[in-house]
């Protein structure tokens, strides 16, 4: 029986992608895993990511590669008038499933919304920003600008604690696919185009104002404790096994705190304090209110067993917790047993002296019907310049030519055109 194949609902959208670093980019590969044709455009030799770390022994952006899988690739030179033009012919190109350009570009008056919209006047177009006065923003600028530096971090305080994980990037990039994706349901009923622009710093405020944090902060006047990995609000906190492994467990609902006492037999200690301290545990405050105390009495529980049994004991209880875990375990574990959801793809470029260079990555993580699609194959730069002008715009053999003699485009590579191989 032929195994059916998983679902790629976008296929046919074409989408132009001329977009840097990771909001507009995530938004273009999460369009691309599910089925539509993806045409990223850099400058000859690279955009100012193209080799932005962490980097492969070749030098292959490990980074670039995987955020533009699943795309085609054309390098053009964009300060050049034919240049210019093979870009906003591709973004204006006619039929129903095109016309629609996800970028970040900014100052380049020939790629403004209006000068495209009198090529295409039912032109999608998704632009995102750092300020919505086009001023320059990143996600680690903007999240010190939203106060949560301030508050993360240890209880003693001191400097402001940035993130690593570039969330507000990761939330935009989600957005821009909604917005996409809204604008062509617009474009199917009304046959309008739309100009969408979402700034970085207006994703983070409004992460921030629809948590209610800053409802919070106008009604305290003051800045919220840091408390280090106490979960605001309720209970949750980290504990060591008596073997070094690390784990933190939350405490969210009634259920889950009952499950909690109940595993490590903690529940006439708690009635115990509840009646003294005039508390209730089952409301999620109090726990909060007294995380330090409930803190020390459950340690000594985890120091007097190891990760496996504390693993064993706290699924069985239905606890809600989690292992803490270095990026290097993970890789390990997908080694070991791959996660359904990571795909091992190899990079365009390989090493002379090893062979392929394998990259872990990602596919979508949605299921459709139960099942992960393909994460796409790894795109060299530029290498689907030519298959692409040709498709698209339909130039021939001898215009092409012209076009790479002229510099507006680099000269084909062997096997330009097919892309690196996935698995998993």
């Amino acid at each position: 029986m032929t195994t059916p194949e998983v679902a790629r609902p976008l296929a046919g959208l074409r989408v132009v992608e001329c977009a840097s670093f990771v909001a507009g980019p995530t938004g273009g590969m999460t369009l691309a895993q599910l089925g539509a044709d993806v045409i990223r455009i850099d400058p000859v030799g690279g955009g100012s990511d193209h080799q932005r770390w962490p980097v492969a022994p070749t030098g292959e952006s490990y980074y670039w590669t995987s955020l533009n899988k699943a795309k085609r690739s054309v390098a053009i030179d964009m300060r050049s008038p034919a240049g210019k033009e093979l870009v906003a012919a591709l973004i204006t190109a006619p039929g129903p499933e095109q016309g629609v350009l996800v970028d970040n570009v900014v100052g380049r008056r020939w790629m403004a919304h209006d000068a495209l919209a009198e090529r295409r006047a039912d032109l999608i177009h998704v632009r995102v920003q750092g300020y919505p006065d086009g001023r320059p923003a990143v996600d680690y600028t903007v999240n010190a600008e939203v106060g949560l530096p301030g508050i993360t971090g240890r209880e003693e305080g001191g400097a402001p604690v940035n993130h690593v994980l570039p969330a507000w990037d990761y939330i935009t990039g989600m957005s821009v696919s909604t917005a996409v994706l809204a604008a062509l349901r617009d474009r199917d009923r009304t046959g309008a185009g739309a100009f969408i622009e979402l700034a970085l710093s207006d994703v983070a405020l409004a992460g921030v104002a629809n948590m209610g944090w800053l409802s919070e902060a106008a009604a305290r006047g003051v800045e919220r404790p840091r408390h280090g990995n106490h979960v605001y609000g309720s209970f949750g906190v980290d504990f060591t096994c008596s073997d070094g492994n690390r784990v933190m467990v939350v405490a969210l609902t009634e259920g889950q705190w009952a499950a909690l006492c109940s595993v490590t037999k903690t529940g006439e200690v708690f009635a115990a304090l509840e009646t003294a301290l005039d508390a209730d545990l089952t409301q999620e405050a109090d726990r909060y209110r007294l995380r330090e105390t409930i803190a020390a009495v459950l340690r000594p529980w985890f120091a007097a067993r190891d990760y496996p049994q504390v693993a064993g004991e706290l699924d069985a209880a239905r606890v809600l917790w989690g292992r803490y875990r270095g990026m290097v375990d993970v890789v390990a574990a997908h080694a070991a047993n791959p996660l359904p959801v990571l795909a091992d793809v190899e990079l365009p470029t390989q090493d002379q002296a090893t062979g392929p260079v394998t990259a872990i990555t990602a596919r979508s993580p949605m299921r459709w019907n139960g099942r992960y699609g393909a994460p796409g194959a790894a795109p060299r730069l530029g290498e689907h310049t030519v298959p692409v002008l040709a498709e698209v715009l339909g130039l021939g053999d001898a215009e092409i030519g012209r076009l790479v003699d002229s510099g507006v485009i680099s000269r084909p590579t062997a096997g330009s055109g097919e892309s690196a191989g996935a698995r998993g």
